[in-house]
């Protein structure tokens, strides 16, 4: 069982840009995660779309956290996904052409963990994520756009 946490929004930007941008580890991912969450983005294998392997530090409810991921690309050139080597948390990133611009998706499936405080955690991040989707989106369309 999972809890999904998502944000939505129009990029002004065609698609291929748009997915190229997001698939960039090395460069252009670095430039759409909004810099009061995430702490670094370092890529220990690859750089760009499947087989990536990047750790991450966020800082969120007063803490640091750092995970490492594995990108997946379930569907190449519109859904790129994140995975937890540890956990399974997954956030996929999918892009929908809608004429010249795209409709880009920021998904987290959460998994079910047993206890009070992965309760507590799922209920913390379900509210916390879509604020960082939002800023993570516009700076997507800001990015794709110049």
């Amino acid at each position: 069982m999972t809890t999904t946490v998502s944000a939505s929004a129009r990029v002004e930007a065609p698609a291929r840009r748009v997915y190229e941008l997001i698939a960039d580890y090395r460069d252009g991912h670095t430039r759409i995660v909004p810099p009061k969450y995430f702490k670094s983005l370092d890529v220990e294998q690859g750089g760009f779309g499947a087989g990536t392997i990047i750790r991450v530090t966020m800082h969120l409810l007063g803490a640091d956290r750092t995970y490492r991921a594995k990108v997946t690309e379930p569907e190449p050139g519109r859904v790129i996904t994140e995975t937890d080597l540890e956990t399974g948390l997954a956030t996929s990133f999918i892009v929908t052409p809608n004429g010249a611009a795209s409709d880009v998706t920021i998904s987290t499936a959460i998994p079910h963990l047993p206890g009070l405080v992965a309760a507590i955690q799922r209920w913390l991040v379900k509210r916390l994520l879509p604020q960082i989707y939002r800023e993570e989106l516009q700076l997507i369309d800001a990015q794709a756009r110049g």
